[in-house]
């Protein structure tokens, strides 16, 4: 856990990374609210709150008296989610840093060429 960070928010997060690297297929169970919490060591509400997090957006769903599972879709949503996150956090502000240093846009995707070749 990242003490930064609120601990429902990190447990939402780690549902959707499981998702999104296919640990947790659509339409399978995820582990209970209590089953994070005994993980975790946290209050089984804390737990709660990060899984109906993911319900609010559609991305699990209640099946009454049997638990939470992978809604149909998860996975795209996920996936737009996550690209739009990372446009917002790092593309944005990659574009002003390298406007306030003069780097041109030719620069900048030489200099991304470059660093893909590197991996």
């Amino acid at each position: 856990m990242d003490d930064s960070r609120p601990i429902y928010v990190q447990i939402a997060e780690r549902i959707e990374n499981d998702i999104i690297e296919g640990g947790l297929p659509e339409e399978t169970q995820v582990p209970s609210t209590n089953q994070f919490a005994a993980f975790y060591q946290i209050n089984p509400a804390t737990a709660g709150k990060g899984v109906n997090l993911l319900v609010d957006q559609g991305i699990l769903y209640k099946k009454r008296g049997v638990g939470m599972f992978v809604a149909a879709g998860a996975l795209e949503k996920l996936m737009e989610k996550r690209k739009k996150q990372f446009y917002d956090q790092y593309i944005v502000t990659m574009l002003h840093e390298a406007e306030k240093i003069g780097i041109t846009a030719v620069q900048l995707q030489e200099m991304i060429q470059k660093g893909a070749k590197i991996r």
